[in-house]
């Protein structure tokens, strides 16, 4: 792909093009800054830093093709594509040092490839060839490889479509490598596809599998995940979470990363400095080892775009472990701390662990001893803990429920929140449906109806949360065990409805998992990505079902008939 094809009038269209997300301006994409609150200079270099890694991948997959396993070059690709998460990382210097860190690691692909006698094509994307240049170049460059590069907008929609998959992947990969865990199917898979979405000569017809394809791998990684966690903090229990306040000095720790949860909470043992879980770090409480801390108090706030005003009352630091990360007001910046894939300009970050050490938290909780205890916004507390083991040890009670009609059905109501008011929906389709109906959560969409008063049904909370976005994969195991045990022929005859908040790129790889695990009929909302040309939106309509969900009484009437 040459620069001359790339800088056509119609590929650049404003200072930067961005769609990944669920709030993408006018429902097309932001173009002068993101609503996330990147500038086009980020987002140019997140652009530029996933063409790099593409060049990686298709080296990396070269080298996995000749049985040649590199985990650097794993590392390398699964920590890049996180890095350009919606709300992970703002720090342009950090964006640039991971674009020079991927030159290197071609590089060191090469000399592994050279060693084993392994030749390149002749005729490589130039994604592999560039070698970058001082900051003018990195800067223009980014501007020529952003996602209208593609000028075809169906085979962009797909191609993109993985990619964003692919971010989420990683993220997953991330967290499970973080506690010792991988899996190489899936390391593989992720430089095979980022190389197969540089091809000029690939169609819809090769597209559509490497899409479903990205759904089995992101079903992998949510297993392993899963093990991860499991294996590593015990399964997840029922568990009554205190959402007030304790007159001690405290860290608010939000984001997704179980290890940087563990490192904090060791660190912090004996110091006098409290701990609170922040937005999608709230099922850290659910998980037995952490219990054994008298100084993990349990969760302050709500979901991710709340944080500027919880932040400010909380008084104490916070440490973001991943994204969720909202540009921080000037009247907090100081105590935000950040690590990992996270990162934003003029704020403290926390190095990666280096030779099997833990990370050094000395600095935030120095700075925590400092400042006044949290003002408390709520009291009482929240339930959750309701994931795939803890939900089967219910298996008996939730199957009579069903037989005796007490449970008529289930709602899926997982996934994102985010700013919009038009997110009011889904309290509102909690709130009003019938009281035999039980809701299945996992990730901060949670927080619109996991604080309402909705009873249970037998001793069966109406609300069950398992946990983080990636737990959605709980739920997914939970109705293939209740196939089995009302032994259907398929998913899709249990009495469950999807109806998911989606918001980022996580979300799409649960998504695709869901997909590639033969649901149907799933609505998304508030709205269909804007990444999703007519012709893909009409395929994904046509072929699973999807659709966008609609008005509250038209839905539920729809949904309960």
């Amino acid at each position: 792909m040459s620069d001359q094809v790339l800088i056509a009038d119609e590929v650049i269209t404003g200072n930067m093009f961005c769609f990944q997300c669920q709030e993408a301006a006018k429902g097309s994409g932001c173009e002068i800054k993101g609503i996330c609150g990147k500038d086009d200079k980020v987002s140019n270099l997140q652009d530029l830093l996933i063409y790099v890694t593409k060049g990686v991948g298709i080296l990396n997959n070269l080298a996995t093709n000749n049985d040649l396993n590199l985990p650097f070059a794993h590392k390398y690709v699964y920590e890049a594509l996180f890095m350009t998460i919606t709300n992970a990382n703002f720090n342009d210097a950090k964006i640039i040092e991971k674009i020079r860190e991927g030159f290197n690691v071609r590089t060191h692909i090469i000399q592994h490839l050279a060693g084993k006698a392994i030749q390149l094509p002749e005729k490589m994307h130039s994604s592999v060839t560039w070698e970058g240049g001082d900051l003018a170049e990195l800067e223009r460059k980014a501007k020529l490889v952003g996602v209208k590069a593609e000028a075809n907008e169906d085979i962009r929609s797909l191609k993109e479509l993985i990619i964003y998959g692919l971010k989420g992947m990683a993220a997953y990969a991330e967290h499970a490598a973080n506690l010792g865990y991988d899996n190489n199917g899936v390391m593989a898979f992720m430089s095979k596809a980022l190389a197969e979405t540089t091809r000029t000569d690939i169609g819809m017809n090769e597209l559509v599998p490497l899409v479903m394809e990205t759904g089995k791998y992101g079903v992998e990684v949510m297993a392993l995940l899963d093990k991860a966690n499991t294996e590593s903090y015990g399964n997840p229990e029922i568990t009554e979470v205190n959402i007030g306040t304790r007159n001690n000095p405290a860290i608010l720790i939000s984001g997704h990363d179980l290890k940087d949860m563990e490192e904090l909470l060791a660190q912090t043992e004996g110091t006098g400095v409290d701990v609170y879980t922040h937005s999608e770090m709230l099922p850290a409480n659910y998980y037995p080892k952490f219990k054994k801390y008298s100084h993990f108090v349990g969760n302050y706030g709500n979901a991710w775009w709340k944080q500027k005003e919880e932040i400010e009352a909380f008084n104490g630091p916070v440490l973001f472990t991943t994204n969720c990360l909202v540009p921080p007001s000037d009247s907090y910046k100081d105590r935000v701390y950040t690590t990992g894939a996270s990162g934003f300009n003029g704020v403290k970050h926390i190095a990666d662990r280096e030779n099997g050490q833990a990370k050094d938290f000395s600095a935030i909780i120095d700075h925590a001893k400092k400042c006044a205890a949290p003002t408390q916004i709520e009291e009482g507390k929240i339930i959750g803990g309701f994931a795939h083991n803890q939900v089967m040890q219910l298996a008996d009670k939730v199957v009579d429920a069903v037989k005796t009609g007490a449970i008529k059905k289930f709602f899926v109501m997982a996934g994102c929140d985010g700013r919009m008011k038009s997110r009011e929906y889904y309290t509102e389709f909690a709130e009003k449906l019938p009281t035999d109906t039980v809701i299945l959560t996992a990730g901060c969409a949670k927080y619109r109806y996991n604080k309402l008063q909705l009873g249970d049904i037998g001793g069966i909370p109406r609300v069950l949360d398992a946990g983080q976005c990636n737990d959605s994969y709980s739920l997914a195991v939970i109705a293939l065990k209740l196939k089995e045990v009302f032994e259907l022929n398929d998913i899709n005859e249990l009495p469950i409805v999807y109806n998911i908040a989606w918001y980022e790129q996580k979300a799409v790889i649960v998504l695709l998992a869901l997909l590639y695990l033969g649901v149907k009929n799933i609505h998304l909302g508030p709205t269909l990505p804007a990444f999703l040309s007519p012709a893909v939106a009409n395929f994904l309509v046509n072929e699973f079902g999807i659709n966008v969900r609609g008005e509250v009484d038209a839905d539920l009437k729809k949904f309960l008939a």
